[in-house]
């Protein structure tokens, strides 16, 4: 029924606090029904969805609003925007909560009733609608709780031996393999212990393999605990990232493991969940959710026809509780888990705004905007304990030009805590996408990297251009997982592409590649400005190969091992090193191959804190300027306020002023807004300690770079 608003002056009928605007209004309460109400405020509807469809049939000329109360709406299924329930340019549909803790959208059902089981652990009768397709993903009171793995997190296993049996080598692809089979051997106490676990559950335990800078997870075939081995079928290992004993592993969902506080096992065939409550939990009154669809919104236009979905804002909602289901054959290599979708989809889409908002508890990824997606965004949003990344932009196959993705902006969001299933997962990733911006977001706490642009190896073309990675501030990445990675990683021909006033630090890679900032394979026409890059663990800058590149005015301090790296020696310019404060009380200036690659270096203050003598690789200050390089450059302390402690001012400008370095003010990195805000961007200080205990406790084994 179409209304207008009016001020209702009677409480009882207001079920919503939003004052009324000129505009048409659909109402949305847990108390509604899609079957009898009209949509008003007095008779609400009870979905999201029938609000959007219902909204289609009407004729607005202006902006539809659909108000949704604060409560809890359950989803059954995603909620789907198709060109037909979308709003229009300039009269868009504006879908507002009352805040982001206030309306929420779980993809989830919650049950309780646990009953002593043994022990410590307990168990509870998994609800009919939850037994089929099982679950992989649990929640007690909004906090994830995670599969009996083994060993418990934190540790890793390792393997005597790995070998590959090639079954169909008729594949056309990079690989040349189709099908194998991966024979792995254990050593005595692991094989042993997978022993105890029926023959039945076999096929349900998931081995993640780290190696490098993937995560392949592949179900356990057949296992041999006597003789330690154990057997998978995968599409064949990548030659150029194989899984070897340098890789380490760890088995999740093993009824055998469960065994510490917070994990759980569900017994599919028995319909039953085993649970060792946390401490404080009491069991008898314990809930508990479970995911029962995988996406909250599906976003998709009509490519056949042009039409696009989209137009829509949505404002202070929160959606959270999704889940991933394992597919039979496990889930091969991946680098940024790049084909993981997420719980929010949006194809041939436009004017699709997220404001705060939140996404989190998934099992996929955050946002995704992915195929000729346009004019889109996300501000002050808050994603989450995500299954895989946090947002991803544009497609990773090639597009047509006219398909590429573009013009997506990211920022003021908080993004952190993710991939909890695909540990390789990126804060933000961007792919074959062009004019995005990436600004002023709180990217922390995944194993891989934070920000990640490009995906075009070498130097053929890319789409990936004038793209903005800007006033971030990127941190406690890897722990010590994976590696490879970087705070911030770029591939390809990105010309017009600014990495520019971020602050980039606690950067920890499993073996190499802990590094700040990061240019791979063939990345061009990049500037790399204004950026304060602190305690990572390889370098603070590496490039491997590219062209064109201009790093300037950058502050880079204390790093671990070294605090500059290069790889690749090229004929042509690579890049650029000019007007950068280099500062240091540990590790080497500068690492792999520095001395041989093709850069112009020149006006920047190096200080090591142990001593005047600088070396360049074995290379002595004077040999260095000799050949050309940092001939106007300074050995000098810079003067910073307190670099111990990471306060990174400076205290006055003498030593700036002789090499020509701008000061920036670093602190405008991040979110910005309310204190409320800002404070909820800090990561807990227990988090913080446990990243610098495991560095510390690393770096005293002196494991190798490689």
């Amino acid at each position: 029924m179409k209304s207008r608003i009016r001020l209702v002056l009677s409480a009882a009928l207001v079920l919503c606090s939003f004052v009324a605007a000129a505009a048409e209004v659909v109402h949305v309460s847990p108390a509604g029904d899609d079957g009898r109400g009209d949509g008003s405020a007095a008779k609400p509807f009870a979905s999201l969805q029938r609000a959007l469809d219902y909204g289609a049939t009407l004729r607005v000329s202006d902006t539809l609003f659909i108000n949704v109360c604060a409560g809890e709406y359950r989803l059954t299924e995603p909620i789907r925007i198709t060109p037909e329930n979308s709003g229009r340019a300039g009269a868009p549909v504006v879908v507002r909560g009352e805040g982001m803790d206030a309306s929420v959208m779980f993809g989830s059902v919650a049950f309780g009733g646990f009953e002593h089981y043994d022990g410590n652990v307990w168990r509870a009768r998994v609800p009919f609608e939850c037994r089929r397709a099982g679950f992989e993903q649990m929640y007690v009171g909004g906090e994830r709780r995670f599969r009996a793995q083994l060993p418990d997190r934190g540790g890793f296993l390792e393997m005597e031996r790995v070998e590959e049996f090639v079954i169909d080598s008729s594949a056309t692809n990079r690989t040349g393999k189709n099908w194998a089979v991966l024979k792995v051997t254990l050593d005595r106490e692991t094989a042993a212990r997978l022993g105890r676990m029926p023959r039945g559950e076999w096929n349900d335990a998931i081995f993640n393999f780290y190696h490098k800078w993937d995560v392949t997870r592949l179900r356990l075939q057949y296992l041999d605990a006597a003789q330690g081995e154990a057997y998978f079928a995968d599409e064949g290992m990548k030659q150029w990232n194989p899984i070897d004993t340098k890789s380490k592993f760890v088995v999740e969902n093993c009824s055998a493991a469960l065994d510490a506080a917070g994990e759980w096992y569900l017994d599919r065939d028995g319909g039953w969940l085993y649970y060792i409550p946390m401490e404080g939990e009491d069991p008898a009154t314990l809930e508990v959710s479970v995911p029962v669809i995988d996406r909250f919104l599906e976003i998709g236009g009509d490519e056949a026809s042009g039409r696009r979905a989209g137009n829509v804002i949505f404002r202070d909602l929160s959606f959270r509780e999704a889940g991933y289901w394992t597919p039979a054959e496990g889930n091969p290599a991946a680098q940024a888990a790049a084909p993981i979708e997420a719980s929010v989809m949006a194809d041939f889409a436009e004017g699709v705004v997220f404001e705060r908002c939140e996404v989190a508890h998934t099992g996929l990824g955050g946002i995704w905007f992915r195929r000729a997606c346009r004019h889109s965004a996300v501000r002050q949003c808050h994603l989450h304990d995500l299954g895989a990344n946090g947002v991803k932009i544009g497609e990773q196959d090639m597009p047509a030009p006219e398909m590429v993705t573009n013009n997506i902006t990211v920022d003021n969001s908080i993004i952190q805590h993710g991939g909890y299933v695909f540990p390789c997962a990126v804060g933000v990733v961007i792919f074959h996408a062009s004019d995005n911006n990436v600004t002023h977001n709180d990217i922390a706490d995944f194993r891989y990297s934070g920000v990640s642009v490009g995906w075009v190896w070498g130097y053929a073309d890319s789409p990936a251009k004038r793209n903005h990675i800007d006033y971030n501030h990127i941190h406690h990445l890897g722990w010590g997982e994976l590696s490879d990675m970087g705070g911030v990683y770029t591939l390809g021909r990105s010309e017009g592409t600014t990495v520019n006033h971020n602050v980039v630090h606690h950067i920890y890679s499993r073996y190499y590649g802990g590094w700040g900032l990061y240019t791979d394979e063939g990345s061009t026409g990049i500037t790399l400005r204004d950026n304060l890059v602190y305690s990572c663990k390889s370098a603070g800058f590496h490039q491997h190969y590219g062209e064109g590149n201009l790093i300037c005015n950058n502050i880079f301090a204390c790093q671990i091992r070294a605090q500059l790296e290069a790889t690749r020696q090229e004929e042509h310019l690579s890049f650029t090193f000019r007007n950068n404060i280099v500062y240091f009380d540990s590790g080497d200036l500068a690492g792999v191959n520095w001395k041989g690659a093709n850069m112009a270096s020149d006006n920047n203050c190096y200080w090591d804190t142990r001593s005047t003598e600088l070396s360049f690789q074995g290379v002595s200050l004077a040999d260095w300027r000799a050949a050309g390089k940092d001939v106007h450059s300074i050995v000098a302390d810079p003067g910073f306020v307190d670099a111990e402690h990471f306060d990174f001012r400076l205290k006055n400008r003498r030593v700036a002023r002789r090499i020509g370095f701008e000061p920036f003010d670093y602190t405008q990195a991040g979110v910005y807004g309310s204190d409320e805000w800002r404070a909820r961007a800090q990561l807990d200080p227990a988090l913080t300690e446990a990243f610098d205990r495991l560095v510390d406790e690393t770096e005293a084994l002196g494991i190798s770079q490689w």
